[in-house]
């Protein structure tokens, strides 16, 4: 059989966009500027997975300053002029927007981009949403003073776009959950109560992604801590084997992650982390179909969709696009 390839992710943004190899870089345009150069970046995101062969593709996030506080910012309630410095993931400080009032959604965030996207390729595509979990802890609530009672209400906002983004033509619905890798003990609680309740009543795929971070020193920093395996998805899923989330993206790439845990998912579909986007070296065809091979003795080659570890939004744009050529390769060598 074959295998479907997407991306988990942002891919890097055009530098007459935003300041390359940078989170939360600043747009160098405004206004109706700003959004024409989005819609082209978005369009060269689009064509660049399209050639490299992926199936499944996505915007690249090329709207977005940043995977969870682009989101919030969209938000009724948020401050996102006068920010506050927080430590996030227990591992590094960020500049954050702060909720400062009662949150709310007054119309679609990412809604047109889905939209546009749809209108652009005639192959299915997935949009990325924040998840609860790492939405609570990725700014300076002024106003709750409650985390589990601020991410189910984000539960029900973003179950109000995710709705939206189906109706839109999306496919896949993908609810990314760093978090989940972090506050491990809250996961089977609040954590899952949250991505349940966010992911309710779509009839496209459903998604999450847990992953070990993007490619950057702290997230590197923080895995050389971790030891000789990285066992943290073993306390998070037997959660999701039980949960009506269809597809668990994760990590395997450059990991330390040993892949009997898959055997946790029970009947889940897996989007493969195959490519290591911690990384500039591009992995080849060879190693990628290897690893999806090696995959394979833990989750039914039916259920596997080769993707990448995280975002690729750190990197160059010639090594994302080698990666995602790797990916396709590698997948067609396996299948």
């Amino acid at each position: 059989m074959s295998f479907e390839t997407t991306i988990a992710g942002s891919l890097p943004k055009p530098r007459w966009l935003a300041t390359p190899d940078e989170l939360w870089a600043g747009w160098l345009h405004e206004g109706e500027a700003l959004r024409e150069a989005k819609r082209d970046a978005m369009r060269l995101a689009v064509a660049a997975q399209e050639e490299a062969g992926l199936d499944i593709v996505s915007d690249g996030e090329q709207t977005r300053r940043h995977f969870v506080t682009t989101f919030i910012e969209g938000l009724a309630g948020v401050d996102a002029e006068h920010r506050a410095t927080v430590r996030i993931r227990q591992r590094y400080d960020a500049s954050v927007p702060r909720v400062v009032g009662e949150v709310s959604r007054n119309g679609g965030v990412f809604v047109d981009d889905a939209r546009f996207l749809r209108s652009i390729t005639p192959r299915k595509i997935k949009a990325q949403l924040p998840g609860p979990m790492t939405m609570v802890d990725t700014l300076k609530d002024e106003h709750y003073g409650d985390r589990e009672k601020l991410a189910l209400i984000f539960a029900d906002i973003l179950n109000e776009e995710a709705r939206d983004l189906d109706a839109a033509g999306v496919d896949v619905v993908q609810f990314d959950e760093p978090a989940f890798n972090v506050f491990l003990d809250e996961v089977a609680g609040w954590g899952m109560e949250a991505l349940e309740r966010a992911a309710s009543g779509l009839e496209a795929t459903t998604a999450v992604h847990i992953c070990y971070g993007y490619g950057v020193k702290a997230n590197i920093d923080w895995k050389s801590s971790l030891g000789p395996e990285w066992r943290q998805y073993e306390k998070t899923f037997p959660v999701l084997a039980e949960s009506s989330i269809d597809q668990v993206s994760i990590e395997i790439a450059g990991s330390r992650v040993p892949l009997e845990v898959l055997d946790l998912l029970g009947e889940k579909e897996v989007q493969a982390g195959v490519i290591d986007v911690a990384t500039d070296r591009v992995e080849t065809p060879e190693e990628v179909a290897a690893l999806i091979t090696s995959i394979t003795e833990h989750v039914p080659s039916e259920r596997i969709y080769p993707s990448t570890n995280c975002g690729m939004v750190p990197l160059s744009r010639p090594v994302a696009v080698a990666k995602m050529k790797a990916l396709a390769q590698g997948a067609a060598l396996a299948s």
